[in-house]
């Protein structure tokens, strides 16, 4: 991470301040990005743009609005997310055109986890920490891509090595689960991304302000220092390589019946968390 990115902690600077730094191709990739969220409106509906409320997701989020494109967005609320994002959520679904839906996990689940691992389970193993998001994220994320034919991440290549190769459309998925990805600011810059909330006046997380550029759930963020990588502030105790909490990562999953349930277990780990069944139907207002 270079310099630009965070500066002194003792200069009261805002993120737009900090940050934006257009490249010099800015333009050519906003064309690039507003052609591709047209083609995903018109040719892979039904889709929806999955946010946590980042800077990317805003950005993406205002794209769609300001074209006017029938693209609903979704946003996971964990139970774990700091007052910032919460509030912020609340400001978005008041002021987008987009509708925006919100998932939460059973809670049951939660409720399971919490009283047989702990409050902080997640910092005691990485099998654990995983298990806290499938919970928190990945079933609700299953429930929210049911049905879709293609969803929207702010996705960019230089958020991690990870992440290196996100291309601008992944079809890896298409054949097995009948699911596209759009990500449209793939090649955007952490520049880009700030020099367009600045321009167009995009309401953020005031958590980017106190040097958190990726924000997550409140316990398994941080903010991070000079120098540190971007994602650092992310389960800041595990090895770089972990560094997922799942939506993004195709991974093997065991399923195990759970007798006298709608459900199934789910084994991450070892622990069991139970997931809702994909052809389980959901009360859109209550999720």
């Amino acid at each position: 991470m270079t310099s630009s990115l965070i500066s002194s902690r003792n200069a009261p600077l805002k993120a737009t301040e900090q940050n934006a730094k257009a490249s010099p191709d800015f333009e050519a990739k906003l064309a690039e990005t507003a052609a591709l969220l047209q083609q995903a409106a018109a040719d892979f509906q039904p889709l929806t743009q999955a946010s946590s409320l980042g800077a990317e997701d805003v950005v993406i989020t205002h794209i769609i609005n300001r074209l006017r494109l029938d693209i609903p967005v979704f946003v996971l609320e964990t139970g774990a997310l700091h007052t910032e994002t919460l509030a912020l959520l609340e400001r978005t679904q008041a002021h987008s055109r987009a509708p925006v839906k919100v998932y939460r996990p059973e809670q049951e689940s939660v409720v399971w986890f919490i009283r047989n691992e702990g409050q902080d389970a997640m910092y005691k193993s990485i099998q654990l920490r995983k298990a806290c998001c499938n919970i928190r994220k990945m079933e609700p994320l299953g429930r929210a891509l049911q049905g879709q034919r293609a969803w929207i991440t702010g996705l960019r290549q230089e958020q991690s090595t990870a992440r290196a190769e996100v291309p601008l459309l992944d079809t890896s998925e298409e054949a097995t689960k009948g699911l596209a990805k759009f990500n449209p600011l793939a090649q955007w810059t952490w520049g880009d991304v700030w020099h367009y909330i600045a321009e167009h006046k995009v309401d953020y997380n005031p958590l980017h302000d106190q040097f958190f550029p990726s924000i997550g759930c409140a316990p398994c963020t941080r903010a991070i220092s000079l120098g540190e990588d971007f994602r650092a502030g992310r389960w800041w105790w595990e090895d770089e390589a972990a560094k997922e909490c799942g939506l993004h990562v195709v991974a093997g999953i065991a399923l195990l019946p759970e007798h006298g349930t709608g459900h199934m277990a789910e084994s991450v780990g070892g622990v069991p968390v139970l997931i809702a069944q994909t052809a389980q139907s959901h009360d859109e207002n209550s999720v």
